[in-house]
């Protein structure tokens, strides 16, 4: 049995957090535009210095992706993407030495269609450190938990704007590797900037958890990532990186890993 005693995300938020740094984590749909891009991607970015990333698993009916994800989701699967096809993906990454921290952002259906124990056990098996269920009711998070830590995997959670603050200090109970505040009520997407009212209720939530806070959703250039990272542990990006792919998934695999990488060097200089 697997503990989380030498947990990536563990291991590099207490680095991160004994240097003062914070953390730039970007977020690759798997498979998309495919399997060989999203190692590539992979690659790069750990290349550039991203220590973190998030795998989004597509799924048919995503519950808080805004419109670049979902599209990126749909072709996807539409070009065959299996979970398979996913854990071979990160399993050769791995292979090829990448240590980045991954998260698998994957629906609850997903999870519960293969068996919790199961799933858990094939995320840790492929080279998975956590696991991030958007759609899991904090009502069965303590079983989650359990078994996630038990497959040495850390469980991250969402908070939303809307919930209510000691609803956040619950949830944030319930999260290892760290927790993660959603920026804005409704789907994910690309904005210019983030509401004052998110950054005052991060810095409130830390006040009461040791947890690391990452905030997600609308965060789409180097000037959002700064504002966030002054309060946060980490922002994460995904839209923005999704538009960037599909700007670029005519180029060659090479040249485009390479195009989004530079846009992720963007993000990462506020924070370096």
């Amino acid at each position: 049995m697997s503990t989380l005693q030498d947990n990536r995300f563990l291991r590099t938020f207490a680095e991160l957090q004994a240097s003062g740094a914070k953390a730039l984590m970007p977020f690759l749909t798997a498979g998309y535009p495919n399997t060989d891009a999203t190692g590539a991607m992979l690659k790069d970015f750990e290349a550039r210095g991203v220590r973190i990333c998030e795998v989004g698993f597509p799924f048919s009916d995503p519950i808080a992706d805004g419109p670049v994800i979902q599209a990126s989701y749909t072709k996807a699967l539409d070009a065959g993407l299996t979970v398979d096809n996913i854990f071979d993906t990160v399993k050769a990454y791995r292979q090829g030495g990448g240590e980045m921290a991954l998260a698998a952002m994957v629906s609850h259906s997903i999870v519960f269609r293969r068996g919790i124990e199961a799933f858990m056990s094939e995320l840790v098996a492929s080279g998975f450190d956590a696991c991030i269920i958007p759609d899991l009711p904090l009502d069965e998070a303590a079983a989650v938990e359990s078994l996630a830590a038990a497959a040495g995997l850390c469980n991250i959670m969402l908070i939303a704007p809307t919930t209510p603050p000691a609803r956040r200090i619950e949830i944030a109970q319930h999260c290892r590797g760290f927790t993660y505040f959603v920026s804005i009520t409704g789907i994910t997407g690309e904005r210019a900037s983030l509401p004052q009212e998110t950054i005052e209720a991060v810095a409130e939530l830390r006040k009461h958890t040791d947890t690391p806070v990452c905030v997600g959703f609308g965060i789409s250039n180097p000037e959002t990532v700064k504002t966030v990272c002054d309060v946060a542990d980490g922002a994460i990006v995904g839209s923005a990186i999704i538009h960037r792919i599909t700007d670029a998934i005519d180029l060659p695999t090479d040249q485009l890993a390479a195009s989004v990488g530079d846009f992720v060097s963007e993000l990462l200089a506020p924070i370096l």
